[in-house]
């Protein structure tokens, strides 16, 4: 089968390798149907190997090359003799996460953070980027006929958005400020809009994206470098700063506009992932009062409710893809242009059995 291959900085080579098969009762071989490319994987394109292992990875054991993709929409072709949640057939979103079911995080229920996390795609035998791929049972969840092959392969960055969101609980009649329309920053906004928010704005500074996110109708796009942005939060809130900010651009200029425009007593979460240490001012987050929390991935048990929020028509997660290409693009038309830094997309799909 063709799969792409990440062997270092720079390095990712759409290759034949073996279709992979199912050595455990507990597993289960699927066609990959869409795959989508992460800000994980770019990191890893730009500056990796970062979580891809270059030495036998504690719980999985594998090494590079990595077969790329862990955001995608299979359809099953094969179960281990003990699978019983999934036939063969059966449309599936894939949970990427790897998780030991031993250590102290798993047996509390927080798989997503195991002391031995794998995730395929990064760090196990196979990937979305491919073909085929082998996955455990409890990383595929069934797609209902009301969900696309396309929506199904958007669950994955859809349940990061979610996660962030719920990590600060935001309620009906919220104000929320999104910082950086990337897809976790869209797709922020749009659950934050499923939970009732009254007001979503989103704070862009590249016009391209801001474009983009303005077509989606979330709500307000507003550049954040403009002069008239503190102005636009006051009038907003009647002066008070928003309820509620979910930090998805990953910079300190992200992070400054979030603890500039949430209100005294409000909360801000950091979804989008630092590469590289964040400026903050700890007196204003004390002067404040405000609640600074992170977030990590996802629950991995969250599955079937984001898939049934898709379902419903109140998280329109397909609005946050942009392009499909074929994997033999995945480089020229999906990686180059998203780590352009004036890029005019947001989520890019690739599909190993088509041209795109």
């Amino acid at each position: 089968m063709r799969a792409a291959r990440f062997h270092g900085k720079s390095d990712i080579r759409v290759e034949d390798v073996d279709v992979p098969q199912i050595h455990e009762h507990d597993e289960v071989l699927v066609e990959v149907l869409w795959c989508g490319i992460c800000g994980t994987d770019l990191h890893e394109y730009m500056v990796g190997p970062i979580v891809t292992p270059v030495t036998p990875h504690p719980l999985t054991g594998v090494t590079l090359p990595q077969v790329l993709g862990h955001e995608f929409s299979a359809r099953v072709v094969e179960v281990g003799r003990s699978v019983s949640d999934v036939a063969v057939g059966d449309r599936v979103a894939i949970m990427p996460a790897i998780v030991c079911g031993r250590c102290r995080f798993c047996r509390e229920g927080l798989g997503h953070l195991c002391e031995k996390f794998a995730c395929t795609g990064l760090s196990a035998e196979t990937g979305g980027l491919a073909q085929y791929a082998v996955l455990k049972e409890y990383q595929v969840s069934r797609l209902p006929d009301s969900v696309s092959d396309v929506e199904g392969a958007v669950v994955e960055p859809a349940s990061v958005a979610a996660y962030g969101i719920d990590r600060v609980g935001v309620r009906g009649g919220d104000i929320v400020l999104v910082t950086g329309a990337g897809p976790i920053g869209v797709l922020s906004a749009m659950y934050a809009s499923a939970l009732g928010a009254t007001t979503v704005v989103i704070a862009e500074p590249n016009p391209n994206r801001a474009a983009l996110a303005r077509a989606m109708d979330i709500g307000p796009v507003v550049d954040p470098t403009q002069d008239g942005f503190a102005d636009f939060i006051a009038e907003t809130t009647e002066g008070r700063g928003v309820d509620i900010v979910a930090e998805c651009s990953g910079s300190t200029p992200g992070l400054t506009t979030a603890m500039d425009s949430v209100r005294t007593r409000g909360s801000i979460v950091q979804t989008g992932l630092h590469t590289r240490p964040a400026t903050i001012d700890a007196m204003r987050l004390s002067e404040k009062d405000i609640s600074y929390i992170g977030s990590w991935c996802y629950l991995i048990t969250d599955w079937p409710r984001i898939i049934r929020l898709i379902a419903s028509g109140k998280y329109p997660v397909a609005k946050a893809v942009t392009t499909r290409i074929g994997l033999e693009d995945v480089v020229s038309r999906g990686f180059d242009v998203l780590v352009n830094p004036t890029g005019d997309q947001l989520k890019v799909l690739v599909s190993p059995t088509t041209s795109g």
